[in-house]
């Protein structure tokens, strides 16, 4: 999302209900099992934001980590220019901000914004000690949230290191496509932040897409038209 579109961070409200049934708000794929949750249940927090606040701010002391119950978020750095890299996109079960709990300077490494309305639970950086005396299995659940981040993380360098900005947006609309369409409508900025690039590449690399028939561009929505060539594209 351009930064210029980002809005002020409000202030935030508690959920006051999520469910009838903590556990049962827990996805399957989450990374807080119903054991661990039940040892924290009564340290956490319920936090429910609108979609397009912003929860984190990259530079800020870190306030809490993260378990998102519901909703999508978006992980991002910008650059002291003001351009962007998206990080991560995370949905119901994953955790963000979970590092700076464990570093002496504890502050933020990157910003996030809710792209939906989003509900979740916040450990707070004050009661994390007494979680993990707590409930020492919650230590096991961070470390493969580590793991699982730092897999991701590599595998966006190799991307934006080894592949060009035209064989990265072949790879990515592959991944956004249902089938030979792409439902969600992305202005070129967003796939800009995506990419590692800026909009001014994007647009040719588009175009360059649609002048080889790869895909059709209807009324601000991208198809598929030859998803063989993408991928061949995408490996290049």
């Amino acid at each position: 999302m351009p930064e210029s579109n980002r809005p002020r961070v409000p202030a935030v409200h508690d959920a006051l209900s999520l469910t009838s049934s903590p556990e049962s708000a827990l996805s399957e794929k989450s990374v807080l099992s119903e054991g661990v949750f039940a040892c924290i249940a009564d340290i956490v927090v319920p936090r429910a934001y609108p979609a397009e606040t912003v929860i984190v701010v990259e530079g800020e002391p870190c306030e809490a980590a993260y378990f998102i119950v519901a909703g999508d978020v978006e992980v991002y750095r910008t650059s002291l220019q003001g351009r962007q890299q998206v990080l991560a996109r995370l949905g119901p079960g994953q955790a963000f901000n979970t590092v700076p709990l464990f570093q002496s300077n504890g502050r933020n490494h990157a910003s996030v914004v809710a792209r939906t309305d989003v509900t979740l639970y916040a450990l707070l950086k004050c009661d994390f000690p007494r979680a993990l005396r707590d409930c020492p299995d919650l230590a096991l659940v961070i470390l493969q949230d580590f793991a699982d981040r730092l897999a991701h993380l590599t595998d966006l360098v190799e991307d934006l290191s080894l592949h060009s900005v035209r064989a990265r947006l072949a790879r990515f609309l592959l991944q956004q496509a249902d089938g030979a369409n792409i439902t969600q409508k992305w202005t070129q900025d967003e796939m800009a932040a995506y990419l590692g690039t800026v909009r001014d590449m994007v647009g040719r690399s588009l175009r360059a897409l649609t002048d080889e028939r790869m895909i059709r561009i209807d009324r601000g929505r991208i198809v598929l038209l030859d998803q063989a060539a993408l991928q061949a594209e995408a490996q290049n």
